[in-house]
């Protein structure tokens, strides 16, 4: 099959195209998937650049965490799924421990039944593909950090791919009495556009002098040691990346398709909508600008790869 490939670790420049990959084989609880379209995340990059390397998978590797496409194979003890259904996921249960050397920016990869649920009816592809790993992460902090209705929330980074997503399932699933996020001056329109009550242009305000306190602050950006300053005494901070002091705690996300099925019912009612950058989808051969894209820092939602191959 065709994919992606790196045989080391590095920048963007270690990634080759190949066409001569074996495809995956499929365990009894895995179904093989034909990838339609896959998204890139924080975690594939720093993965590609050695910073899991003792829980790594052995190399070389293609990468890959979020997937959307058809199920062409199924294992022997896999119950819910058959050959032909519309699938999206993320591919491995632990970003950092041990994830699959075959990841999805190939023509195929298998995955465990339990980490993937039948695609929303009304999300094309590439639009799916954009959302796990996100989606998960996104409503994985908020139940750790105790969110519930009538609660308020600041989302710092509100316009990426996972802040994008809190925003949204604070307000629609979770029951937020409001919702504060940042961004700078060119996305505080797209911060309203997703029910944002409160949007602060970082470029021009200090989210922690702000009077005003919040239960929880979700952290997507690495700024922990601010965000602490802007939670109400007994709240919570989220903390995905950077230094962490209390009373923020950062944790890792678990793939978990179930928690996809719940959420879709959001999806398909529009309650929720996937961010694509505009900037994409990127085209399987554009792999690298996708990218050095993505390591700007500077993408909107979510950086998707599209169509495969």
């Amino acid at each position: 099959m065709k994919a992606w490939v790196y045989d080391e670790y590095g920048g963007a420049s270690v990634l080759r195209f190949d066409e001569g990959v074996s495809v995956p084989a499929v365990e009894e609880d895995q179904v093989l998937v034909k990838v339609a379209a896959a998204a890139l995340n924080p975690v594939d990059f720093k993965r590609r650049l050695g910073k899991f390397k003792a829980t790594d998978s052995p190399l070389p590797t293609v990468p890959g965490y979020d997937v959307a496409g058809v199920v062409v194979k199924v294992g022997n003890r896999v119950k819910g799924l058959k050959e032909g259904d519309e699938v999206y996921g993320n591919i491995n249960e632990k970003a950092l421990e041990d994830p699959k050397q075959f990841g999805s920016l190939a023509e195929y990869t298998s995955v465990e039944e339990k980490l993937i649920a039948l695609k929303p009816k009304n999300l094309d592809f590439a639009q799916a593909a954009g959302l796990p790993l996100a989606i998960e992460t996104a409503n994985e902090g908020l139940e750790k950090a105790g969110f519930s209705a009538g609660k308020s929330i600041l989302v710092l980074g509100g316009a990426g791919g996972v802040g994008s997503l809190v925003v949204q399932l604070a307000k629609q699933v979770f029951g937020a009495s409001k919702v504060a996020a940042t961004a700078s001056t060119g996305k505080i329109e797209l911060l309203k556009s997703l029910g944002v009550d409160l949007a602060i242009d970082y470029t021009k305000e200090n989210f922690e002098e702000l009077t005003e306190k919040f239960d929880v602050v979700y952290d997507t950006v690495g700024q922990g040691e601010k965000a602490v300053k802007a939670v109400k005494e007994g709240g919570s901070v989220v903390v995905l990346t950077g230094a962490v002091s209390p009373p923020g705690f950062r944790f890792v996300v678990t793939s978990d398709g179930a928690a996809l099925t719940k959420l879709n019912p959001f999806l398909e009612s529009g309650k929720i909508k996937p961010v694509i950058d505009p900037k994409g989808p990127f085209p399987f051969s554009k792999l690298v600008d996708a990218f050095s894209y993505l390591e700007t820092g500077r993408a909107t939602g979510k950086v998707v790869i599209y169509p495969i191959p």
